[in-house]
């Protein structure tokens, strides 16, 4: 058993199998096992897979349940010690599992753990859909740290803590 297992979610998403791939297989730590759990593509994703990427463990999901039931099946049958959902589009770098993992070591508190999310097409800014993590206000109203309503702050270091964060 690996001690973390890469779990990514797929449904036709071959082109984003080739494009960010490469990176999760070159820039994870040889105790990390990667695994692309397929949610019934009708594309040739599972092709693409054991053509040009043999190293990585593919988990057919029998029906497309949606988000989290692909995940919640493909789970079942993945072992190790900390799991990372990572979605198909993201493009990792470097040493970007070790802080996660070592966080949760030193800390059997923390359940979850999420990293500053920064924009593909401008990396110097924070991804709008998560930034730096997600908070709820006093009514209800939910925000992310490094972004303003339509907003996105540039990542100045700012965000370079460890705070408890509501998603």
């Amino acid at each position: 058993m690996k001690k973390t297992a890469v779990v990514i979610l797929n449904w036709n998403g071959r082109e984003f199998l080739k494009k960010f791939l490469p990176t999760v297989i070159k820039y994870s730590s040889n105790d990390a096992e990667i695994i692309v759990a397929d949610n019934a593509s009708t594309d040739d994703s599972i092709e693409v897979l054991k053509s040009e990427f043999p190293e990585i463990k593919i988990i057919q999901n029998k029906t497309n349940g949606g988000f989290a039931s692909g995940y919640n099946e493909a789970l079942k049958q993945v072992e190790a010690e900390f799991y990372i959902l990572l979605n198909s589009d993201i493009e990792v770098t470097e040493n970007w599992i070790n802080p996660i993992v070592e966080m949760m070591e030193k800390d059997l508190q923390i359940a979850v753990c999420q990293p500053k999310i920064r924009a593909y097409h401008e990396p110097e800014k924070f991804e709008y859909a998560g930034a730096a993590g997600g908070f709820l206000d006093k009514y209800g109203y939910p925000f992310c740290r490094g972004r303003i309503f339509q907003s996105l702050e540039i990542d100045n270091g700012q965000y370079n803590d460890a705070i408890e964060i509501f998603w």
